[in-house]
């Protein structure tokens, strides 16, 4: 089981990713309500503020969206932080990583919170009518995150296996 010391990288993401979403998502709140968006790179990036009741994707689940995810975004910080709890002694990688995961799960379910319009988000990037779906800085840390933690696990999987395997001399 991970020490305090061992788990600083988490707590620092988790920190770093509430602080950085919740002052963008503000600022996107203050200046882009009136506004039909913000071109920073051309048509290729924008800052545009929407509200998204539902989750990634624009993936909803009728008029119950935002409880469904409120529920769903709780879980997964509490699995999270447990991961965390249960992680590798001195895997600075894999606390990194459940920490991106957990500040974004987290930003996002403050704003299921305080909103009944929906999280906050305001990237918007794409080529004419072909967009990517809009999103803000929690989404980011939760995809990096995720890859991280993937990367993670796979690299500890790839370590048993080749400690369980026997070595030819």
């Amino acid at each position: 089981m991970s020490s305090g010391a061992d788990r600083r990288w988490y707590w620092a993401a988790v920190l770093s990713v509430l602080i950085g979403d919740l002052v963008t998502k503000l600022a996107a709140e203050s200046y882009l309500l009136r506004s039909a968006g913000l071109r920073v790179i051309g048509d290729w990036v924008q800052l545009r503020l929407v509200y998204n009741p539902g989750a990634a994707f624009g993936l909803h689940v009728g008029p119950y969206s935002r409880w469904v995810f409120f529920v769903i975004a709780a879980v997964a910080v509490v699995v999270l932080f447990r991961m965390s709890r249960s992680a590798p002694v001195g895997d600075w990688f894999r606390q990194l990583a459940l920490g991106l995961v957990t500040g974004g799960a987290a930003g996002n379910l403050i704003d299921r919170i305080r909103s009944p319009r929906g999280v906050v988000d305001f990237l918007d990037m794409g080529i004419g009518t072909m967009r990517w779906p809009t999103f803000n800085v929690a989404d980011i840390a939760v995809s990096l995150g995720a890859i991280a933690l993937a990367i993670s696990l796979w690299r500890e999987d790839a370590e048993q296996t080749r400690s369980q395997s026997p070595s030819i001399t």
